[in-house]
């Protein structure tokens, strides 16, 4: 028998824990249960592994059931169904001008061969379902390859109902993605409610009433048991888990990786872990999938690589993403890269919430601006919410007053539009705002007043209003072209002419924002290969050991190439690191077979 360690043992410490542990063995374990963890243990389940997914907090689903769902997947069966074509060459050509050489070859072709692979898998093989999004653009329209919609897909809903108990552990959405803070809508419903689109009005009233005449289920819980966006990937893959009796362990966290002394040299042969605040050895005969998220909520870990300031309660994804997968292979001398990047998006603080609220879609709405302490502009306020971070702290280098900044707006924007937990004025009027909300909204009769309620600088923020009004007239921004491609225009006001994304800022009262660089978790991680094995600095692989989603390194590298670049590669990485398994157990398999023909 081979010797077992945990990775501090190896590197010369003692672990009590580890000696007094109870031991579990699953061919396969699962750290994180976000929508890559789940979907990878689904997969190897259906390979004939035996699987185990370890969930450090007391709720499933991770991150995944509080983000949007999207998966951006070039190439899906959807497209030609909805319409659109596209090509192996022109995807390529586009992810290769995203990524600029920080990403392998070798993975981008991973990605674009099993992504569509791992959707077919998906809706053939669970209850969840996906359609295209024929409007919803790729994000960056100037370079070669991009398409105007089609490669973003949405979840369809599913129904909570289904899950049972697990219902209730189900992480919940996050409070920005449902209406009135309580009803469900998928992305284009919600599109439909935003722009007013024809028919926006039926679709506001169906959703709710649905929700309101459900009176058997409003008795159980208030929350919607129509689950969309991330929830609906969420719940549907735990239901998945449960048709094939997966264990789901929440509240037992990773503490560090067992390292086994083999044959073939050192590998990963499971976790040790604390369930319920006791001591848990769960080994690994095959491998360990690490899908446990990024760093962002680990202030220390954030001021020892991300740009500065920086501060963890910035973020929008659950507290518990602290890095612990990432330190642990930091042990066993796994590779690093894309440390310093994040995937920003601007949020807000609302009292009381566990997390901030990011700002989508709201700048792209025509009547608002976003500047920094000088009242002056300096990002497109509708470019991609992971271009918007980045615009700031360039700013913040130059002017020293970009982060946080503020995004201004009048009496008009607010009639017309939400704005973070605040609906529009037309439904929410000043006066009815709740106390929690009060404070994120500025408010003011003049720009001077409010610049001097914000600490802006008056006259950059007079000069720059002035500007935008402009703009407004003519429909053309020719500071940062707000408005002049489909993506900006996709949230924009069809009924605004002639730019849909810029209107006046003219009618008192006015109104400030304070905008954060926020972010959805933390782009850099783990070095992986093609196959989603964990990497060391000089190449090779560490046996037994694969990482995906937040805990590896983007496949897209400092970019976001389209809506749901984020799980979609999580998934699909997943999708791969469990045919990696299964493929090395029937190798494995053959050997003796093989032994014996030899001889």
């Amino acid at each position: 028998m081979s010797e077992s360690k945990s990775g501090a043992q190896a590197f010369g410490q003692t672990s009590g824990q580890a000696q007094a542990a109870q031991i579990v063995e699953f061919d396969v374990v699962v750290v994180g249960s976000g929508g890559g963890g789940m979907l990878a243990a689904c997969r190897a389940a259906d390979q004939g592994l035996s699987v185990v997914v370890l969930e450090k907090s007391g709720q499933y689903g991770g991150t995944t059931a509080v983000s949007g769902g999207g998966i951006w997947i070039p190439l899906n069966h959807h497209i030609e169904e909805a319409g659109g074509k596209d090509s192996y060459d022109a995807a390529l050509t586009y992810l290769e001008a995203c990524t600029q050489g920080l990403s392998s070859p070798q993975r981008l072709r991973a990605y674009l061969e099993q992504a569509p692979r791992m959707l077919r898998y998906l809706e053939e093989r669970t209850r969840v379902r996906y359609y295209s999004l024929p409007r919803y653009a790729d994000y960056f329209q100037r370079l070669p390859g991009a398409m105007p919609g089609y490669r973003a897909l949405d979840p369809m809903p599913f129904d909570g109902a289904a899950l049972g108990d697990e219902f209730k552990r189900l992480r919940p959405p996050s409070p920005g993605t449902l209406v009135g803070g309580r009803v469900a809508v998928t992305s284009a419903e919600a599109h439909t409610m935003w722009t007013r689109s024809r028919g926006w009005l039926g679709v506001t009233v169906r959703q709710f009433a649905r929700y309101w005449l459900d009176l058997g289920w409003r008795h159980k819980t208030p929350r919607d048991k129509r689950l969309t966006l991330g929830n609906a990937l969420a719940g549907g893959l735990r239901h998945a888990m449960l048709e094939r009796k997966i264990p789901l362990w929440l509240d037992t966290a990773l503490n560090d990786l067992i390292v086994e002394d083999g044959p073939k040299g050192q590998r990963v042969a499971g976790v040790e872990a604390t369930r319920e605040g006791r001591p848990l050895s769960v080994r690994a005969r095959r491998g360990v999938i690490l899908a446990a998220g990024g760093f962002e909520r680990n202030q220390a870990m954030r001021e020892q690589y991300l740009p500065r300031p920086t501060q963890a309660e910035w973020s929008a994804t659950p507290p518990n993403n602290t890095g612990d997968a990432i330190r642990a292979a930091q042990r066993l001398g796994a590779a690093l890269d894309l440390m310093s990047h994040v995937w920003g998006a601007p949020t807000v603080h609302v009292v009381g919430e566990e997390k901030q609220r990011a700002i989508f879609i709201e700048r792209a709405a025509p009547g608002c601006m976003v500047v920094n302490g000088k009242g002056r502009r300096f990002v497109n306020e509708a470019a991609p919410y992971s271009e918007f971070v980045p615009a700031m702290y360039r700013d913040h280098e130059r002017t020293g007053c970009s982060v946080p900044a503020w995004m201004v707006f009048d009496a008009t924007f607010r009639h017309k539009f939400a704005c973070g937990p605040i609906l529009p004025g037309s439904v929410m009027p000043d006066h009815r705002i709740p106390a929690a909300f009060r404070s994120l909204l500025v408010r003011a009769d003049t720009l001077e007043a409010l610049a001097a309620k914000t600490g802006i600088d008056g006259a950059g923020l007079a000069t720059t209003a002035a500007r935008m009004n402009e703009y407004a007239a003519t429909g053309v921004d020719t500071e940062f072209g707000k408005g002049d491609n489909v993506f900006d225009t996709y949230y924009g006001d069809p009924s605004t002419k002639p730019n849909p994304c810029l209107a006046p800022i003219d009618r008192a009262p006015f109104y400030a924002v304070r905008i954060d660089a926020g972010d959805i978790g933390t782009k850099g991680g783990l070095l992986t290969d093609e196959r989603a094995r964990v990497l060391r600095e000089d190449g090779s692989c560490i046996e037994g050991l694969f990482a995906i989603g937040n805990t590896s390194a983007s496949v897209m590298g400092t970019s976001y190439p389209g809506a749901g670049s984020t799980i979609g590669p999580a998934m699909t990485f997943g999708f791969i690191a469990a045919d990696t398994l299964a493929s090395e157990v029937a190798v494995r398999s053959q050997e003796p077979e093989r032994a014996t023909a030899a001889a």
